[in-house]
């Protein structure tokens, strides 16, 4: 007889089968590190969303005279010449027979259709039926939840974690406010404000756990580093720097990794505000002395949530605003993770009474 899953359990991952290549004759082979490097000033993150309505100025007035964050409405045209420029391309180079780039190529993650595809597929878009073309349960489930295969954990074991911007609110005193070199940053539990303020985060639980993998070291557990994480609340706002958050450092910490590499942080289901596709921002840094004193980062980089968690969270009250922005920018249109994300991909599992636990390996 079949096996029937609890309809409350949520198993979400990155599917088994890698997505398709990209055109072999644009990022063939390029690593992270230099598919960074190879964005302009338009991948400059999180053109924000503040009190229910797009400020394109708000980065400006957080302290950046330079405006170095000018946000989506200044970017975005750039960003979507470039992709048109790149379809151009690859369509061109496909009709020159250019289509035998073999193993040799990159791995891509651009989105693909495909009717194995299942609702948990981050490459289906944002408010298609039941999550994409396959159908699947979709955020209409049961108790909010998801009933998906599991696939691989998320990001790589062997690839290193693509390096991301920071964004215009990183609190780590690039941009303004320094939450790091505050007492009371290291601590696993961020949902609550620490020091002189008092204010607290809820929403969907959700617990993060990251795996560092030492590259240098064959692949081993990365022990004894540390992690920086932030992300938005789930109305869209950022302690440190934008609206009723402004004066609080709520959903920010930093935590030591043990023996196994790992590191985790109690927080909640961070909101969708325009312009970016969910994300939880993170740094790697050799120690936890080093992280305090906003010292050197081995890595800047962003966790994706994978599409059917996102649908069950933004279902529930309290995200409202969520529901409505998060349809709007897909994944494989995210000016940050559009050109790739197979490395920042989180699995999720869990429901959305119990709580969730996102999973990511990060190697650096």
């Amino acid at each position: 007889m079949p096996h029937h899953r609890n309809p409350t359990d949520l198993d979400i991952a990155d599917p088994d089968t890698p997505p398709s290549p990209e055109p072999c004759a644009f990022g063939a082979g390029r690593p992270p590190r230099a598919r960074a490097a190879a964005r302009s000033s338009h991948d400059s993150d999180d053109a924000h969303l503040v009190g229910g309505a797009y400020d394109p100025g708000h980065a400006h007035d957080a302290g950046d005279a330079g405006d170095d964050f000018g946000g989506l409405a200044r970017d975005l045209p750039r960003f979507v010449g470039r992709r048109r420029a790149l379809s151009l391309l690859a369509a061109g180079l496909a009709t020159a027979g250019l289509a035998a780039c073999g193993s040799s190529q990159k791995s891509s993650d651009a989105t693909t259709t495909s009717t194995t595809r299942r609702s948990g597929d981050p490459a289906a878009p944002p408010g298609a039926p039941n999550g994409g073309p396959s159908g699947g349960t979709g955020s209409g489930s049961s108790g909010g939840s998801v009933d998906e295969d599991q696939g691989a954990t998320g990001g790589s074991t062997s690839t290193e974690v693509a390096e991301e911007t920071a964004g215009p609110y990183p609190g780590d005193g690039s941009n303004g406010p320094n939450a790091l070199t505050q007492s009371g940053i290291v601590r696993r539990d961020i949902r609550r404000s620490f020091g002189d303020a008092s204010g607290s985060v809820t929403g969907v639980p959700l617990t993060v756990e990251f795996r560092l993998i030492d590259l240098a070291n064959g692949g081993a557990a990365k022990a004894g580093a540390a992690i920086y994480v932030w992300h938005c609340t789930p109305g869209g706002e950022y302690s440190l720097y934008t609206g009723s958050a402004q004066n609080e450092n709520y959903l920010r910490g930093v935590q030591a990794s043990d023996k196994d590499g790992k590191v985790s942080f109690a927080t909640v289901f961070p909101g969708a505000y325009s312009g970016r596709y969910p994300h939880i921002h993170f740094e790697v840094y050799d120690s936890v002395a080093s992280a305090t004193k906003a010292g050197h980062k081995l890595r800047t980089s962003q966790l994706a949530l994978p599409t059917a968690a996102c649908e069950a969270v933004y279902a529930t009250s309290g995200y409202e605003a969520s529901a409505r922005n998060y349809p709007q920018t897909p994944i494989s249109q995210d000016m940050v993770f559009g050109d790739g994300w197979s490395t920042e991909l989180a699995t999720v599992t869990g429901n959305v009474t119990s709580g969730m636990v996102a999973t990511l390996h990060v190697a650096v």
